[in-house]
């Protein structure tokens, strides 16, 4: 009995530390290091018209609600949430995506939702822009997982402190 009970220690203890380690090279393949990082920009709307913005250097975001009034407000990531965007970023592969995703053939440009995301690190800058309604699906699928884990972290911090007009 005690054998089966260190056996099963062992290997779960082996299977942690592959894990951990797995994922410790992933991060540390990163071009760029999280201590690098300097802000996101995020903005979103209709077609041309990207009329909700948030950037996280100066922490103004704007945006309109569900009555089309613009809302201003100063909303603060800290550090944990840079971090964590940092990581995310680089798990979505952020520097091997395309700078823009062009929308799908059919529909309007100035009725389907775009959004542009600009990552800022002292050395380099990535921005994408994309479609709501794009070509490539797995593509999207990943970019717009990306786009969802920001405005979420966005949202999260407006709740922490809501200071808008």
């Amino acid at each position: 009995m005690k054998i089966k009970k260190s056996l099963i220690a062992s290997i779960a203890i082996i299977l942690i530390v592959g894990f951990g380690g797995y994922y410790l090279l992933q991060l540390k393949q990163a071009p760029y290091p999280v201590a690098s990082f300097v802000s996101i920009s995020y903005k979103w709307g209709v077609g041309d018209t990207l009329a909700n913005a948030y950037d996280s250097q100066t922490g103004i975001y704007r945006y309109l609600d569900r009555n089309d009034s613009l809302r201003i407000g100063n909303v603060k990531l800290n550090t944990n949430s840079l971090i964590y965007l940092h990581n995310k970023a680089n798990e979505a592969g952020l520097w091997e995506l395309p700078d823009v995703v062009d929308l799908k053939g059919e529909g309007n440009v100035d009725s389907v939702l775009r959004y542009e995301m600009v990552f800022t690190y002292e050395q380099k800058t990535k921005k994408i822009s994309f479609y709501a309604n794009s070509l490539d699906a797995q593509l999207q699928d990943k970019i717009s997982k990306l786009q969802q884990i920001v405005a979420q972290t966005i949202q999260e911090a407006e709740e922490r402190n809501p200071t808008f007009k």
